[in-house]
């Protein structure tokens, strides 16, 4: 009698599926992508021809999107949308005692490496009579963040190359 021919439906269906799975497991690559900790190598297909449109599911550039995430990990997030490109951090006071606190909304707006593909918008608060009161912000503090950003995103692009 042949061994398939001898076991029930369900036994023939949990082997094959064990035998399956042994099957994927083996062919699995285990070095998988991730932007919480990458590799360097944000995406596995280069497109520099285009300008660097390494981009994430929703069409926001994954280099913009590791550095930001990267150059603002200081601050405590409220939310963070990599598909949408979107950061909101929380209010942060840098130190107790001072009396301002800042919040940074950072967004990715192309696909491709560039200048105007960021838009950082930093706001202040400064404490009044106990009360939180708005405060103008110093005039280079969103484009100085919008830089670090930027030099950071080039650096994840080049590293990706020296590998």
């Amino acid at each position: 009698m042949n061994f398939l021919s001898s076991l029930s439906f369900s036994r023939l269906l949990l082997v094959m599926s064990a035998f399956s799975l042994g099957l994927t497991a083996c062919s699995k690559d285990k070095k998988e992508d991730n932007l919480a900790f990458p590799d360097q190598r944000l995406v596995g297909v280069d497109r520099s021809a285009t300008g660097g449109d390494d981009s994430l599911q929703g069409g926001v550039n994954a280099y913009l999107w590791r550095a930001s995430v990267d150059t603002l990990a200081f601050m405590p997030f409220i939310s963070a949308d990599a598909v949408g490109g979107t950061i909101v951090t929380d209010w942060y006071q840098p130190v107790a005692a001072n009396p301002e606190r800042f919040q940074i909304i950072c967004a990715i707006l192309d696909r491709r490496l560039r200048s105007d593909s960021i838009s950082v918008v930093v706001h202040r608060q400064v404490k009044e009579n106990g009360q939180w009161v708005d405060a103008p912000v110093s005039p280079n503090t969103a484009s100085d963040i919008t830089s670090k950003i930027q030099v950071r995103a080039r650096e994840l692009r080049a590293d990706k190359y020296k590998k």
